[in-house]
């Protein structure tokens, strides 16, 4: 990319103040610095955190991203916000269970196809940070099989998919109440498992706390846990698991093939 914008401004079709433009690391909207980057850094662009956000702000943030041709996940907007966004912004999507607004490049969300991850929730209740978990996924390129109500209450229910869930790469396991299902999901496979616990629950779940701590001291191996209702941090992490997977069975093709 140097080279290239170095022969931009040598020839002239560029010039050098374009050329600094495109080398800046941030862009300084006033409000935000957007960090144009993230992406060389970590492989992934900047995600907006949505909450506390006007929508014009976010407007401008998701078009200083997109500019670049970054992929758009924007987490935590309330309908109301999405309706403005999605006004300025046409063709992006908005999950209203998620509540994510985001846009993808089809050909380059495609890249870690192989494999799956498997996003588990134990009722209909934790499906809004189930789903955040899982669009977040698929943003970001990874595909997902999701595996809703199979709580720790109705245990044939996720007996029936214990199959589907061995064969993920990583699972990650949504949970309110007392957070047990991690547990048990932890109990029957070899990958990592991603516990997300949430506030879902009466009195004494104190918003998610006790379902933190039962996953926080899980007997189970293998599990790592997030905050509570963070389904952003769990999708994030998993495709980053899913990512080394993919990239250990390419390592390992190659070895067979010499």
């Amino acid at each position: 990319m140097l080279d290239e914008i170095l022969k931009q401004v040598q020839i002239g079709t560029l010039s050098i103040s374009e050329a600094k433009e495109k080398l800046a690391t941030f862009e300084n909207l006033g409000f935000a610095k957007v960090d144009h980057h993230r992406k060389k850094r970590q492989g992934f662009a900047e995600v907006v955190y949505g909450e506390g956000k006007t929508a014009e702000q976010i407007v401008s943030i998701v078009l200083a991203l997109r500019a670049r041709n970054n992929e758009i996940l924007v987490t935590r907007v309330s309908k109301e916000k999405a309706g403005v966004i999605l006004n300025a912004c046409p063709e992006f999507t908005y999950n209203e269970t998620a509540q994510i607004i985001f846009w993808k490049d089809e050909v380059e969300s495609k890249k870690n196809k192989e494999g799956y991850i498997a996003v588990i929730a134990a009722g209909t209740s934790d499906l809004r940070v189930a789903e955040e978990a899982a669009v977040t996924a698929e943003v970001l390129g990874s595909s997902v099989h999701r595996i809703y109500d199979v709580g720790v209450a109705g245990i044939h229910r996720l007996l029936n998919h214990a199959e589907e869930i061995q064969q993920a790469t990583v699972s990650i396991v949504v949970a309110g109440m007392e957070g047990a299902l991690p547990s048990v999901v932890g109990g029957l496979v070899s990958h990592p498992v991603i516990a997300v616990p949430t506030s879902i629950g009466y009195g004494a779940n104190f918003h998610g706390l006790s379902a933190l701590l039962t996953m926080l001291n899980s007997c189970a191996s293998g599990i790592s846990v997030v905050n509570i209702d963070n389904g952003f941090g769990g999708g994030y992490n998993a495709v980053l698991i899913h990512q080394l997977a993919q990239k250990g069975e390419a390592l390992k093709n190659e070895d067979t093939l010499l």
